[in-house]
C-alpha cells in the first residue's frame, strides 16, 4: 500500500515537473502537423488552429490556480507614504 502511494507521488511530482519545464505537447488530432487532410484537401487543424501545440491539462490547472489566487488577495504596495485606505 505504501509503495503503490510513493509510486503515485512519484508519478504526480514528475509530471508538475514536465509541465514546468514543457508546458505545451504536440497536438493529439492533427500529430503537430498543424494542418489535416479531408478529401484531397488540406485544411488548418480546429484544435491547435495551426499551431501544432497544446497547453497541458496540468499546466492549465496551475495557470488557473495562480488566477483564481491573484484574484483572492491583495495587491501589495510598495509606496510606504500612501495611506492605508487608497
Amino acid at each position: 500500500m505504501a509503495l503503490a502511494s510513493l509510486l503515485i507521488l512519484i508519478a504526480a511530482a514528475g509530471y508538475a515537473v514536465l509541465c514546468a519545464v514543457r508546458p505545451f505537447a504536440p497536438c493529439r488530432k492533427c500529430s503537430g502537423t498543424g494542418a489535416q487532410t479531408r478529401r484531397r484537401s488540406v485544411t488548418v487543424c480546429r484544435r491547435c488552429h495551426g499551431n501544432r501545440a497544446r497547453l497541458r491539462i496540468g499546466r492549465r490547472l496551475l495557470n488557473h490556480s495562480r488566477t483564481i489566487h491573484a484574484a483572492g488577495t491583495r495587491p501589495q504596495t510598495t509606496d510606504r507614504k500612501a495611506a492605508p485606505w487608497q
